[in-house]
């Protein structure tokens, strides 16, 4: 299950909010998600968070992840060299506009959707 993770905390936060239990949260989600479920530990450490006014039930970034920020500047940089020759690479885009080659395919395949690169 995919977003076992973030659907835990969810339910977390909710059950949380109405006073229930850590041990009960558990149980009740041991019932719903089966191994995909947050440890009893766990549990209790999201239970805290939210009683001490934690609201967000997503993941913060980690030291080391890369910031997924790409500019519409640099989109219309790629968009331009991929209508001046459709055959270059995504290592040459990314070389050419001193981005990385992950920034570069994800802005020429996800944002651009340009499968033939």
């Amino acid at each position: 299950m995919q977003h076992a993770p973030k659907k835990n905390s969810v339910v977390t936060c909710f059950l949380s909010s109405e006073w229930v239990k850590p041990t009960e949260i558990h149980r009740r989600m041991e019932v719903q998600y089966g191994d995909a479920c947050l440890s009893l530990q766990q549990v209790y450490e999201w239970t805290r968070k939210f009683m001490n006014g934690f609201s967000s039930v997503t993941d913060s970034p980690r030291p080391g992840q890369a910031h997924g920020v790409v500019t519409s500047e640099a989109i219309a940089a790629v968009e331009g060299i991929l209508k001046d020759n459709r055959r270059v690479t995504v290592n040459e885009t990314a070389a050419h506009l001193d981005m990385s080659h992950g920034s570069a395919h994800h802005t020429v395949h996800d944002v651009l959707q340009i499968k033939n690169i």
